[in-house]
């Protein structure tokens, strides 16, 4: 159902259908003791789960995978670019921040793939917007404003994929009734 809810989202925007460009990101989140899939991820101190997700370039969610936390992402990244590649076969083009650099996830992703490392200014300090990666962080935003997302509250790994899947499609039912009420 989300799937179908981007395309038509997407098309109100006056876009194609099926994206040819995504945003790739992980975000580890806590878990409780409720068991299931769990790591820790070092970088930011977090035991729980990642979760890792391609947006497209307005921010609709494309694809969530959730693993252990204690996976980086440059391993974590082919089993979701696989995923997202069976859904949307036209996305080619990826934008990534640094944890997504090196030649083995390029080897894995082969000639199919663009991976475009979105780099921040060396000399700045503080706050920068970087092109292209704000929208897959508004993406994680709008997720977080779920109760149910906050912390991974669920056992199974499939349960969290559905309650990320259905905070998605409330996201995209509210953005699509206000096109047309705009209208």
């Amino acid at each position: 159902m989300n799937d179908l809810l981007v395309t038509a989202a997407r098309e109100l925007e006056g876009r194609d259908a099926q994206p040819t460009a995504g945003v790739i990101d992980s975000q580890s989140v806590k878990t409780t003791e409720s068991g299931g899939v769990c790591g820790y991820d070092a970088g930011k101190k977090t035991k729980g789960r990642k979760r890792h997700i391609v947006t497209d370039v307005l921010g609709l969610l494309l694809v969530i995978i959730f693993h252990a936390a204690s996976i980086q992402d440059r391993d974590g990244a082919p089993d979701v670019l696989k995923a997202v590649g069976k859904k949307f076969p036209w996305l080619r083009h990826i934008f990534a921040d640094g944890g997504y650099a090196g030649d083995k996830l390029r080897q894995t992703m082969g000639n199919n793939w663009t991976l475009e490392i979105v780099k921040r200014p060396g000399a700045v300090k503080g706050f920068v917007l970087l092109p292209m990666r704000w929208v897959v962080e508004r993406t994680f935003a709008w997720l977080g404003r779920c109760r149910r997302l906050a912390k991974d509250w669920e056992n199974t790994v499939e349960s969290s994929t559905a309650w990320a899947h259905i905070a998605s499609i409330r996201l995209v039912t509210r953005r699509l009734a206000r096109h047309c009420n705009a209208t």
